[in-house]
This record gives structure tokens, C-alpha cells and sequence, in this order.
């Protein structure tokens, strides 16, 4: 697939300035303006078929918020349920809280629904900094959940190569991107 929908929505995307930082603003990423049918399903399709290379698995693991539109299509698609690691805590007796640190904040998020075991993939919109990414990483190692590949729409930082070497872990992602001159650079799709 020639991901030309999504090429051309990253060019177009508007960039606005949040704290000194260029902020990219996506359908994909943030759901602004609207997340058309059409760049949706071209991007799940290509992720499916790239997820279907990593073999079987139980469940598909995404993050709280905008990993929720990828995830849920890609449940339907595949038949596979997928899990949801929360912004808020459920005080479920088995959740599991992950001290998150990014670029921008830190918080925590909640893991409800995963056990020793597990085969599982990771899909989300976006890896910027890989500061959450590497918090759930490192609690889903820790709680025995046997990751099988890590699936991102975009990648709009430096942190990609890192995981990979510190985790030996695949990540797959489907656009890397800068900002020069505030506008979308695609590096690589």
C-alpha cells in the first residue's frame, strides 16, 4: 500500500506552537479536524498487514487516547480483542499503575485486563519522545506479557532507535516525520 492518504494529510497538517514546541496537528494523532474513513482504513490495513507478519497473538494493547480509533478497527479487522492502558484508575484488584515521564508531563497510567502470558502487540498513533512507550515496556516485561511487535502511524521524534536497542524489540512504523521551517517533512513513508 502506497499510503498516499496519509502522506498527504501529514503535508497538510497544521502545526501550531504549544510552550516553544511545534505541535503537528493530525486526524490520526488528535482527531482534529476529523478522522475520515478513508485515512483510517488505509492506515489499519497497512498496519495490518504488517501485524499479521508477527504471527499469533491474544490481544491488541493500545494507550488511552487516540491509539482507541486504530485499535478498535483493527479488533474487527483481525478478531482479536484489544485492551485499553487508561489515564484513570479503575481500582480494579489486579490493575496495574505505570509512571509515565515524557517531553511534556508526568503522570501515571492504569493497566487493567493483561496477565503473565499474554501475546500481545502494541499499536498507537504517534512516538515522540518514548517516554510512555518505554514505562508500559518496561511493566509489561516486568509482569511477564510477552510483546510480539510494536505498531506507530507516525514517528515524530528520536526515541525509535532507542527503545529498539534498549528493549530488543521490533517497532514498526509506518511515517517518520519532521517539522522544518513549521512545515510536515516526511522522511520516510
Amino acid at each position: 500500500m502506497s499510503l498516499e492518504l496519509l502522506k498527504q494529510s501529514l503535508i497538510d497538517a497544521p502545526i501550531v506552537k504549544k510552550g516553544g514546541y511545534s505541535y503537528v496537528v493530525h486526524p490520526i494523532t488528535d482527531g482534529v479536524p476529523e478522522i475520515k474513513p478513508e485515512l483510517l482504513n488505509e492506515v489499519v490495513e497497512e498496519m495490518k498487514k504488517r501485524i499479521e507478519k508477527c504471527g499469533s497473538f491474544d490481544k491488541i494493547v493500545t494507550i488511552e487516547a487516540m491509539g482507541i480509533p486504530i485499535a478498535s478497527a483493527l479488533s474487527l479487522k483481525m478478531k482479536v480483542p484489544f485492551v485499553i492502558i487508561r489515564k484513570r484508575s479503575y481500582g480494579l484488584s489486579d490493575e496495574i499503575s505505570v509512571e509515565q515521564t515524557t517531553g511534556y508531563s508526568k503522570s501515571k497510567l492504569y493497566i487493567n485486563g493483561l496477565e503473565k502470558g499474554d501475546r500481545i502487540i502494541i499499536v498507537d498513533d504517534v512516538l515522540s519522545t518514548g517516554g510512555t512507550l518505554s514505562a508500559i515496556i518496561s511493566t509489561l516485561k516486568n509482569l511477564g506479557v510477552m510483546i510480539k511487535g510494536i505498531f506507530i502511524v507516525v514517528d515524530k521524534g528520536n526515541a525509535t532507535k532507542k527503545i529498539i536497542e534498549k528493549f530488543k524489540i521490533k517497532i514498526d512504523i509506518l511515517a517518520y516525520i519532521d517539522i522544518v521551517d513549521e512545515k510536515v517533512v516526511i522522511k520516510k513513508i
